[in-house]
């Protein structure tokens, strides 16, 4: 609290001269009232909202144990990432700048007959890129648009869902918030009734992370519930060399 003390040191003093007078002010209970403010506002405030990322992750669905390996040629596909080195090992670049990855893939069981010859070789290969506008349009590219077409069903029902998220409409009257759209949405890429793709994930020695990365974010972009990473085995060797020798680097 503040305190006034007259100032007197003595000696004789003018008549009419004006006294002096010295304010002291205590700040140790505001110094206390500020300490608990600031304990206050650290226990009760959220200072920074809490960033994160949705990930698609992949089924939980149960399945058997003799099933675990298998899917239906209908619905797998395989994809091979592959980056284009040069004899220093450096990754290749475009004339844009981007590194010169591609994706490698087939749909189904591998073309091998039981004697381990390609019966037809049905790998098709195409450059790692993504969307492109095209009159107004956004057109899809290398792996999305390969994932895309395999995906069609299950991202055009998320379309209409993000459509009635943005303008905040549901059919119950309801508004659509953030918890309804992410539960509305993991119903239905894991909808069973539709058409879903079980994705196998490849790379190449040469792969950079980039590429692997890259294929692994097109499975969120495209809604791909269903994928895994596994390795190369001799039946994706034979088959990259067999086209490589058909079609060229």
């Amino acid at each position: 609290m503040a305190q006034i003390e007259q100032s007197d040191k003595g000696g004789k003093k003018k008549k009419g001269a004006q006294k002096k007078m010295q304010i002291h002010v205590d700040f140790t209970p505001m110094v206390d009232m500020n300490m608990l403010l600031i304990t206050f506002f650290m226990l009760c405030t959220t200072m920074i909202k809490s960033q994160t990322l949705q990930i698609t992750l992949p089924t939980n669905e149960k399945v058997e144990q003799s099933e675990k390996n298998k899917a239906k040629e209908s619905e797998a596909i395989t994809l091979i990432v592959d980056t284009e080195r040069d004899a220093d090992g450096n990754v290749k670049k475009t004339d844009e700048g981007q590194p010169k990855n591609y994706v490698y893939f087939y749909a189904g069981q591998p073309p091998i007959d039981e004697n381990g010859h390609i019966t037809t070789n049905t790998l098709q290969r195409k450059e790692f890129l993504g969307d492109v506008k095209e009159g107004g349009k956004t057109v899809q590219r290398g792996i999305r648009e390969i994932l895309h077409n395999r995906n069609t069903k299950v991202l055009e029902k998320i379309a209409v869902l993000k459509e009635q998220w943005r303008n905040k409409e549901f059919s119950s009257n309801k508004e659509i918030n953030d918890s309804i759209y992410q539960a509305r949405a993991k119903e239905i890429r894991n909808d069973s009734t539709l058409t879903r793709p079980v994705v196998i994930i490849k790379a190449t020695p040469n792969a950079s992370w980039e590429s692997l990365i890259g294929a692994l974010d097109e499975m969120q972009i495209n809604q791909i519930s269903r994928y895994q990473i596994d390795n190369m085995n001799s039946v994706d060797s034979l088959l990259m060399l067999d086209y490589i020798a058909t079609h060229g680097k």
